[in-house]
């Protein structure tokens, strides 16, 4: 490798080293105050970059959230649509449990050495309060997140083929804010259980959460399935 070759690689791996680093700045600012309270210019100073260069990769402010909660979006979808497809799968010709509809949908994201990695809680917060927003619930959830919760519906929609839609969907929403507050790792469960319980313990939420929504599901679709 000549001079020059060597020196695009080394201005390759330093461009990519700094976007990261505003990723990263980003997703902790965010996640702690939200889109409004936080500036470019804090996100550059705590990425230790030039203050040009968020608003040179990532462009506006607006752009630059989209990207940060973009990147680990993809992770998420493919974890739990992987985990669909096997439990459809191992069920096959019947159409799987809705426990293991369930476990499919939180078991990738709320157990797995992950959870304890940099970034991880923050991106997690951030979820959370983007699914609050009445600004970006809709659009960000929508893009991102609406396609693998579209895959998780049809095969609810087969294990449960005579529920009502209605019920079905508060049942999704019911799920999706148990998430939500899962994700928040507010810290209230641990205050109300007197330490019993730690918000940061997902592992442990994801064990309570997955029985509470199977049952959930199984009790509000059967009413009018066996009326």
């Amino acid at each position: 490798m000549n001079e020059q070759e060597s020196s695009r690689v080394e201005n390759s791996g330093e461009r990519i080293d700094r976007k990261a680093r505003i990723l990263d700045a980003a997703e902790a600012l965010f996640s702690e105050r939200g889109f409004d309270s936080v500036t470019l210019r804090e996100i550059a100073k705590k990425a230790d970059v030039d203050l040009a260069l968020p608003n040179y990769y990532f462009g506006r402010k607006p752009e630059l959230f989209e990207a940060v909660f973009q990147r680990r979006a993809k992770l998420i979808n493919d974890w739990r649509l992987a985990a669909l497809d096997k439990a459809i799968k191992a069920a096959s010709p019947a159409p799987p449990s809705i426990r293991a509809i369930m476990e499919s949908y939180l078991k990738p994201i709320l157990t797995g050495a992950h959870i304890t990695q940099p970034g991880w809680r923050e991106y997690y917060a951030l979820v959370a309060y983007v699914n609050n927003s009445t600004v970006w619930g809709s659009k960000l959830m929508s893009n991102f997140f609406d396609p693998m919760v579209a895959r998780f519906l049809e095969a609810l929609r087969l294990s449960l083929p005579d529920a009502d839609e209605q019920d079905l969907l508060w049942s999704y929403q019911c799920l999706s804010g148990a998430l939500t507050l899962a994700f928040a790792q507010t810290g209230r469960i641990d205050r109300l259980s007197g330490g019993v319980c730690k918000s940061t313990d997902l592992s442990s939420a994801y064990e309570t959460i997955v029985e509470f929504c199977s049952a959930g599901f199984t009790s509000a679709c059967r009413s009018k399935t066996h009326a």
